[in-house]
């Protein structure tokens, strides 16, 4: 779980009026994201107005929310967690940059037996027509099973990948990337195979649970007999909203977790998460994944029991950074998250103020050659197991140019002496080509399917 983490979570610091009605907007994303408010008039999840000036009352930030006295017949408008739309016609797939959702799902499928490039393609156009509907607000286009009746978009996005072993189901080797390769053993990996890989990878977020898994339903009913569900896993994040202030988010162990992450309006952004759209820029590498990106998808179970029995200063240390507020280690009383990590600063003893094994010292990039990838995982929750040990943590996903100069030369670092190694279990992994953004009129994956 490098320091370099998820894009931060969206938050209503300062809430916009909805046209055509009280419920404030959500608010406005950062660049690449593709999202849009929802245009009114949405079939399905249509935006609500009011019958006069009562309705829902939100508070300030960090004040409380409540309802208005309204007649029972009164309608409730859609607030800024309902109203945010993705877009999925774009540059590149939604779910890259897309900030932080509340409720994420990961699946993977396998080609069924006598399905190649023909039945592919066929899927392909059914799962990116779905994901543009249910992007939009709209109904699937058949067997629509109302789960999302009366929401709105949710922010819902809808992402598709291809694994190594898709293009020789397909007949297509020619076509894949050498980026795709098997990622090297780690040291640290205990991997289900049942739970890793797949010739498919679907990633769904929305900021609702039942827009969300709406979404998977339908992506599997659309896989009909032509795909079968590998494997799948369920994620959340904190919801937009939920905190007084904007933040970076925190993963279950309580750290906050995403501070060095790459940012869009950063100028090597692109460079470094999207592969080029000049061929020469590729090096040699298929033109369908002009901008497309790689993502490592990795189960890492959280060992709690163990962490939680650390003091705070222990976990401090495990991390390099306080607990509290996510600031380095090294940085004064008055010091931010954002404040410069000094790794040579040490105690009154002599010490390194940050650990030699922190995990935030072996992630920054400038200790791993300039290695860089966006995290946007998820956190996850499956249970407990016969001794009460909670089955938790965090759906690790990042995204890069090339896995080869970004995940790989971290985790490799990491394997070699994290202090929070002994804390963490490597379950699952997959790596998965994402090809660009679909224009429109055309489908995720055409260029490599009718090329």
């Amino acid at each position: 779980m490098a320091d370099q983490s998820a894009p931060q979570a969206r938050n209503a610091e300062a809430p916009r009026k909805a046209p055509g009605g009280p419920g404030p907007l959500a608010s406005e994303n950062p660049e690449n994201s593709g999202h849009a408010t929802a245009p009114e008039g949405i079939s399905r999840r249509r935006l609500l107005g009011t019958a006069g000036a009562t309705g829902l009352v939100l508070g300030g930030a960090g004040a409380a929310a409540g309802y208005a006295a309204t007649p029972s017949s009164a309608a409730t408008p859609l607030t800024s967690l309902g109203s945010g739309r993705a877009m999925f016609h774009g540059k590149h797939q939604p779910g890259i940059t897309t900030p932080m959702q509340a409720r994420g799902h990961l699946v993977a499928f396998d080609l069924a037996a006598g399905s190649g490039r023909k039945e592919a393609s066929a899927l392909l156009r059914r799962w990116s027509d779905t994901a543009r509907r249910l992007m939009a607000g709209e109904p699937a286009t058949t067997r629509d099973t109302d789960v999302a009746r009366d929401a709105g978009p949710s922010s819902l996005t809808v992402t598709f990948g291809f694994g190594h072993s898709f293009f020789g189901r397909t007949g297509l080797e020619k076509q894949r990337p050498v980026a795709l390769d098997p990622l090297p053993d780690f040291s640290s990996d205990h991997l289900d195979k049942k739970r890793s890989n797949g010739d498919l990878w679907v990633q769904i977020g929305a900021d609702d649970a039942l827009v969300a898994f709406h979404a998977l339903r339908a992506i599997q009913q659309d896989a009909g007999s032509a795909a079968r569900v590998r494997w799948q896993m369920n994620g959340f994040n904190r919801s937009p909203g939920a905190t007084a202030h904007p933040m970076t988010a925190r993963n279950l162990m309580g750290q906050v977790d995403g501070t060095r992450n790459p940012k869009p309006a950063e100028a090597d952004f692109d460079r470094r998460i999207f592969v080029p759209e000049e061929p020469e820029s590729r090096k040699g590498g298929p033109a369908w994944m002009a901008n497309g990106s790689y993502v490592v998808v990795r189960r890492i179970r959280m060992l709690l029991d163990d962490w939680e029995k650390l003091s705070l200063k222990a976990q401090e240390d495990v991390i390099g950074r306080r607990k509290s507020d996510g600031a380095p280690l090294s940085g004064g009383s008055d010091a931010t998250e954002t404040t410069e990590m000094d790794l040579e600063k040490t105690d009154a003893s002599g010490e390194l103020v940050v650990p030699i094994n922190a995990h935030a010292r072996i992630t920054r990039p400038d200790q791993n050659g300039g290695a860089a990838m966006v995290r946007r995982p998820f956190s996850y929750h499956d249970g407990f197991d016969a001794d009460g040990v909670p089955d938790a943590g965090l759906l690790f996903i990042c995204w890069q140019a090339d896995p080869l100069r970004g995940f790989v030369p971290v985790q490799r670092k990491l394997d070699r002496g994290d202090a929070l190694s002994q804390f963490v279990r490597h379950e699952a992994s997959g790596l998965f080509a994402v090809p660009g953004g679909a224009p429109e009129g055309e489908y995720v994956g055409q260029r490599l399917l009718e090329g």
